[in-house]
């Protein structure tokens, strides 16, 4: 079977390879905390046929109180193999077309090394605009076994931020709306101080895909938008955002632009922006 080498598959070519014994195709769509309905039921009500639902929350670190933090390589593994993804299929990725967690679970395939995984460009609601089937109820997966090693280069932890501030070795780029950054509006989790990373860029996630399609934008168009925010596409980057998912959104695109190091902040602002948190700044960039 060949393969794409754009982390991006189009809909076309998942319909084509839908049957493929080694292609699985997973729903990784997410929620803010109390958005109902949930999306699990969202995707019991309609899924593209065969997938399974991959819970950003539950493949987690659940020792750790922030949110969906990255997960040992050995739960990451077992998760995955539970819902019946080996080592040698190809991993398939959508969201409900909102652009937020089907990146986010791309990132996590790679991070813990599996190389052959695609996200579906403009996910289930591209999908189901095109008038092609789904299918509702859970899917009830073989058991298959997933071995996973964790590349510590994909993420970054406070403290490696905290020492970036000095250094300036990375530029930290925030995938929230203008208004989270620049501290005009409270932060949607209780608690949180309003503001961004000192030094940090902004370049909200949803101004890289077309709202009205669900697609990404054309390279020109995403590589136009990351040199609007300040980005320099040949130095280091970080991406970061409320909670570590919608930030992959940017990670993706840096990737389709040939950035293939960047790393993710996994706490982003649910940990900078605790109340005993480190320095704030707010205003624009």
């Amino acid at each position: 079977m060949t393969t794409p080498s754009d982390p991006l598959i189009s809909t076309d070519w998942l319909a084509a390879h839908l049957n493929d014994p080694n292609v699985k195709v997973i729903d990784a769509s997410f929620k803010m905390p109390g958005v109902m309905p949930l999306p699990r039921d969202d995707y019991l009500a309609a899924h593209i046929p065969g997938a399974v639902f991959f819970d950003v929350d539950a493949v987690s670190d659940h020792a750790n109180p922030l949110p969906h933090m990255f997960p040992s390589a050995e739960q990451f593994g077992r998760d995955v193999g539970a819902l019946g993804i080996g080592n040698e299929d190809m991993v398939v990725i959508y969201d409900s077309g909102g652009w937020v967690a089907g990146p986010r679970a791309w990132w996590m395939f790679l991070s813990f090394g599996h190389r052959n995984v695609r996200v579906l460009d403009g996910g289930l609601k591209k999908w189901v605009a095109e008038g092609r089937k789904v299918e509702s109820g859970q899917v009830a997966p073989k058991p298959a076994a997933f071995k996973a090693s964790f590349d510590a280069r994909r993420t970054r932890s406070m403290q490696q931020l905290i020492a970036n501030i000095a250094s300036r070795g990375e530029q930290v780029i925030d995938a929230r709306a203008s208004e989270r950054y620049q501290g005009k509006v409270a932060e949607p989790r209780p608690g949180l101080r309003a503001g961004h990373i000192p030094g940090s860029l902004n370049l909200p996630y949803n101004d890289l895909f077309d709202v009205s399609t669900g697609a990404m934008k054309s390279l020109d168009q995403l590589r136009a938008a990351f040199l609007g925010a300040g980005v320099k596409l040949d130095a280091p980057v970080v991406t970061s955002c409320g909670s570590g998912v919608s930030a992959a959104v940017l990670t993706l695109a840096l990737y389709r632009l040939g950035v293939e190091n960047p790393a993710l902040y996994d706490g982003s602002w649910t940990e900078w922006g605790a109340a005993d948190g480190p320095p704030i700044a707010t205003g624009p960039a």
